[in-house]
């Protein structure tokens, strides 16, 4: 009884619950894909592909093994739709949730403080959290499948039918930050229609942005100073990240055929802004990628690893985290005791917390990387980049993840679990053993650089 009250009290724990429940919604969609009506030749998905396809539909990546409009069927495609639709309002609310159990955890004078100087997220009651949650998913996919469904009706000729099903499927990858397409070649069909490109984009980024951001922003929409600090400097961090990687996309693909080269002035600029917002988490592609210089893939490592909003469908250590890492190098440069940004110092249990972050992200990257590299045998820019991609649930690829061996798949699956439970119960986890000891050892400085 006594270990049985020990497990359940573990389980209860919100670090612990969130990946437990990851791997129970995992298992199901495994069993249903691999169901013979879910394959659209003969027979049943095999155990692996089955599971890859899995994770990375319920941990919204979107690297996949086989193509999916041919190798499954309406069936398989309506499951893994499912899957994604409830990875990401999981890992929306999950995250969402976790932060409000965090700060419940916290001292009351604490939490005061933090209420009336972040103007965050209220402690209010769990149900309106996931009602908030809700309500904007509905709202943006349902504006998105309309504009698609339109669009491919009257733009490219689909039936009413293909029309509806594909705008909604594209709809609910970008918002996700799936990048899951319908379609074979994923978005290259649509790589000179902005009609269809804008909106995925915007789909993207609302959905990578977090939901505190939207909290913010749909509280104070004109009123920027009464905006919470993680609000502004994920703003910052977005606004400054798009374009700076759509500005090396073009300095480096300007002129290569396999990529931009072959476009318009108009269509280059268009589809490296694309490839900048996908990067950042959302997955879908319009230019071969494996076509791409070693420079212009060596910058989207950054993007990918960074990331998106905290509390968002999109992966990566956070843009947050990393404009809370410049903080801190600007500060130790100029000398200050101090983090400061916008007025406000940034809490020190926040910057030990991304250092942390950081470092375990770049230990996991480098681990995978050469696991993959020793599993594979693919060149070193390659391994790279579909280990960075799984980890931080991008789903970009080079075009290498259907030739993979089965262990390296199963890396590939391990990463991709890790990378989009790890950031949120690895967050939660460090301020949850947040505790102030009765005692300080004595100090000394090591000799540090």
């Amino acid at each position: 009884m006594a270990l049985s009250a020990t497990v359940m009290k573990s389980l209860k724990h919100p670090a612990r619950l969130v990946p437990i429940a990851f791997l129970v919604v995992i298992a199901l969609g495994t069993l249903l894909l691999m169901l013979p009506v879910a394959r659209a030749g003969a027979g049943s998905a095999p155990l692996l592909t089955a599971l890859f396809t899995a994770t990375s539909a319920v941990c919204v990546t979107g690297l996949v093994v086989q193509d999916m409009a041919t190798y499954w069927s309406p069936a398989g495609h309506a499951v893994i739709l499912a899957l994604v639709q409830i990875g990401g309002f999981g890992i929306m609310s999950g995250a969402t949730l976790l932060s409000l159990l965090v700060t419940r955890r916290l001292r009351l004078s604490t939490r005061l403080i933090a209420q009336s100087e972040t103007r965050g997220l209220a402690l209010g009651d769990v149900v309106t959290v996931l009602k908030l949650v809700l309500g904007v998913t509905i709202a943006v996919e349902a504006m998105l499948a309309a504009t698609l469904t339109l669009r491919l009706r009257f733009g490219h000729g689909e039936p009413w039918a293909d029309a509806l099903w594909n705008g909604a499927f594209q709809a609910v990858s970008a918002f996700t930050n799936a990048g899951i397409a319908s379609y074979s070649e994923g978005m290259v069909r649509f790589v000179a229609d902005p009609v269809v490109l804008v909106p995925i984009m915007l789909g993207v980024i609302v959905g990578g942005i977090g939901m505190p951001v939207l909290h913010d922003l749909r509280q104070q929409p004109r009123n920027p100073g009464r905006w919470s600090l993680h609000t502004k400097i994920t703003l910052l961090g977005t606004a400054v990240l798009l374009p700076a990687g759509m500005l090396a996309t073009l300095l480096f693909e300007w002129n290569n055929h396999g990529t931009l080269g072959a476009l318009d002035a108009p269509g280059r600029v268009l589809n490296a802004l694309f490839h900048s917002v996908m990067a950042r988490s959302g997955g879908f592609n319009t230019v071969d990628l494996g076509q791409m210089r070693t420079e212009t893939l060596s910058i989207t490592y950054g993007l990918m690893l960074i990331g998106g909003g905290s509390a968002s469908t999109a992966g990566g250590i956070k843009v947050g985290t990393f404009i809370i890492l410049i903080l801190i190098i600007w500060a130790e440069v100029r000398g200050e005791p101090d983090s400061v940004a916008f007025g406000r110092r940034v809490a020190r249990d926040a910057q030990r917390q991304a250092v942390t972050i950081a470092l375990m992200a770049v230990g996991m990257v480098c681990t995978g990387t050469l696991l993959l590299l020793s599993l594979s045998g693919l060149p070193l820019r390659d391994a790279v980049f579909e280990t960075i991609s799984a980890f931080a649930t991008v789903g970009l690829s080079t075009g290498v993840t259907p030739t993979l061996p089965p262990a390296a798949q199963v890396l590939i699956i391990v990463l991709m679990f890790v990378g989009r439970v790890g950031t949120i119960t690895v967050a939660a986890a460090l301020a949850l053993r947040g505790r102030q000891n009765p005692f300080r050892y004595p100090e000394e400085r090591p000799i540090v650089g």
